[in-house]
């Protein structure tokens, strides 16, 4: 297996990381990217584009990344709030009245990003050709009952994040959020990311599709709580009904579907795309400028919603839109935060080092926020640190 592109000095044990996961976990495709204070120091690849394919995977292939969209997606709530268009503490309803129905009349802007709005689930689940439009999936969230009494409580909102967030940054803007993202963070930016991808870019993206874990000695050897299992298992539980929020499945590889623009699910990135992304949150990057205020960081990483998550059935900790380091969702420190994509991506930032950090796979797990292979490279980048 060979293993392309660069690190610098004292990042080799990322390189070493990487190589083991073909070697030991069964990665078919994959990259990953690690800036420190605003530079790449780590920029690999190697595998196949395509899950069930041979072409190789080339410096700027892109995948779907799944959940590590949202945390692109709540940059752009957090954007709005610190040029002062956006109030956290306003209710949604100021922005989009129809919102204001079925017990959600004081939900406020941050709870919706902290996942305690109440909502993670669609009493009548959308088909994907419902999900990817915009007025029906706005409108299936405004008409629904919370679950629990906004803000009281919180679980992750897995599907129903996408309308949420997306017709609130519409709302506020008169753009859409793949739209928004595209114009004042990807282009600026110079960064391999895409919220409803443009035809001009298709040919970059490899396939998708499941593997299963490998029987090694490097595999994770730990099974899932009885009541995480249970809760997958039973249709009528809240996990169950949250990732199902759109049913059937949409077929991931589908350009229509890569074309829609859902902020909880659908991104598209590369490893390079959402580490720079990351490192501009924190600081200046090589040819590009600072995104977030220092006062904005703060907010995104101030713990928000923790304790046993209601969709999950773990302990969560969630800021402003970004996972927290716990576990889990391990991430590089206490004072990191990002998001995982189920079943592999990873991307966060870590103020406290410097690091900005992504990794994109075409080869999804039954993982929901722990891929083994993600958190390799994650010990991997502390090692080099210390």
């Amino acid at each position: 297996m060979d293993v392309h592109g660069t690190v610098a000095e004292g990042f080799e044990p990322v390189r070493d990381a990487f190589a083991a996961n073909f070697e030991q976990l069964g990665d078919r495709g994959a990259a990953v990217a690690v800036y420190r204070d605003g530079r790449r120091v780590v920029d690999l690849w190697g595998g196949s584009r395509d899950v069930d394919g041979d072409t190789p995977w080339e410096h700027g292939t892109a995948q779907i990344v799944r959940s590590a969209t949202k945390g692109v997606a709540a940059a752009v709530l957090l954007l709005l709030h610190q040029r002062g268009e956006l109030d956290l503490d306003a209710p949604v309803g100021d922005h989009w009245p129809e919102y204001k129905a079925a017990g959600k009349e004081r939900t406020l802007v941050r709870q919706l990003l902290a996942h305690s709005a109440g909502v993670p689930v669609l009493d009548r689940p959308l088909t994907p050709a419902e999900a990817a439009d915009p007025d029906l999936g706005a409108a299936a969230v405004a008409a629904q009952a919370p679950v629990w009494e906004p803000g009281t409580d919180h679980g992750y909102h897995a599907q129903t994040y996408s309308w949420l967030t997306g017709e609130l940054v519409r709302r506020v803007t008169g753009r859409t959020v793949g739209e928004w993202i595209a114009d004042e963070i990807a282009g600026p930016l110079g960064a391999g990311l895409w919220l409803g991808l443009p035809e001009a870019e298709q040919a970059r993206v490899g396939r998708v599709g499941p593997v299963p874990a490998p029987e090694s000695a490097g595999a994770l050897r730990t099974r899932p709580k009885r009541a995480v299992s249970e809760a997958y298992a039973d249709p009528g539980s809240l996990t169950r009904r949250a990732f199902g929020a759109i049913d059937p499945l949409p077929d991931e590889n589908d350009p229509a579907y890569r074309a829609a623009a859902l902020p909880a699910s659908n991104g598209i990135a590369t490893a390079d795309g959402l580490a720079r992304f990351y490192a501009s949150l924190i600081g200046d990057v090589d040819g590009g400028r600072r995104l977030f205020t220092p006062e904005t960081v703060e907010l995104a990483r101030g713990e928000q919603s923790a304790g046993p998550d209601r969709v999950l059935v773990v302990a969560t900790r969630f800021g402003l839109g970004y996972m927290l380091h716990g576990s889990a969702s391990p991430l590089l420190s206490p004072g990191s935060f990002g998001h995982p994509g189920r079943g592999g991506a990873l991307a966060f930032a870590d103020p406290g080092s410097g690091i900005a950090f992504g990794y994109v796979t075409n080869g999804f797990r039954k993982s929901v926020t722990a891929d083994p292979r993600a958190q390799a490279l994650v010990r991997a980048v502390r090692t080099a640190l210390s």
